[in-house]
């Protein structure tokens, strides 16, 4: 049986909405998905549409959201229609609506930066070598089984959550004496979230189409895309 896959792109060029889901289009296509692409959450007030929606694959940073858009993807997902994406595109979208955060669970609050010495001013700044650790359920979850801890070279994101996701793997912000903070802080990087009958997939890596090709975060992306999706 083909299942519906919507693909919402847009909002902060800087993230390459376009670029960033043509990376997995083919898949979901090869896995039997019919994919839609739109460039606006606004088709997430089409009740119609959205409730013959197996998997909504976003891609939008800042931007905003009507009231009528996330009333329709809560009710959605609620009702089974899987919801996805990574980094900005679904972890820092919609900051006016705090009914879309509850949605998600984890909202980016900051990169940080490498030291004051280092800056030359372009986005390369917030670019850290860092650590992708798998959590105990991360090591047995379908989304991360068999994925060993990683390392990155991107954007580190810290992230604001609550206790309601399942953390599938996390990364560990160090003290450095040019930061404020004073010990060691863990953010999730990838989670799931179960929410009425639908699933909500989230990975923090993914700031730009590099990224998204390493070997490790395109297999969980793509797994995660496929755990989301409504189950017949």
């Amino acid at each position: 049986m083909t299942r519906t896959a919507i693909v919402v792109r847009g909002g902060w060029e800087g993230h390459h909405p376009v670029e960033a889901t043509e990376v997995f289009l083919p898949y979901l296509r090869a896995e039997g998905f019919d994919v839609r692409v739109e460039d606006s959450p606004e088709v997430y007030a089409d009740a119609e549409r959205m409730a013959a929606t197996d998997l909504v694959v976003q891609s939008v940073t800042m931007s905003e959201i009507s009231d009528d858009a996330v009333k329709g993807l809560r009710a959605a997902v609620e009702a089974g229609t899987g919801l996805a994406g990574w980094h900005g595109g679904i972890a820092d979208s919609f900051r006016n609506s705090a009914d879309y955060l509850q949605l998600v669970g984890g909202q980016f609050a900051t990169h940080p930066s490498k030291h004051p010495d280092e800056l030359c001013g372009d986005e390369t700044d917030n670019y850290l070598t860092y650590r992708v650790t798998m959590t105990d359920l991360g090591r047995e979850h379908e989304v991360t089984r068999g994925i060993e801890d990683f390392t990155l070279h991107t954007e580190q994101y810290w992230v604001l959550h609550d206790d309601l996701i399942d953390v599938l793997a996390t990364t560990t912000h160090p003290v450095q004496p040019y930061h404020p903070w004073h010990r060691p802080l863990t953010s999730p990087a990838v989670w799931t979230r179960l929410w009425g009958r639908g699933r909500v997939f989230v990975a923090t890596p993914g700031h730009s189409v590099e990224v998204l090709r390493d070997d490790d975060v395109r297999t969980i992306i793509e797994r995660g895309m496929l755990w989301a999706a409504r189950t017949r």
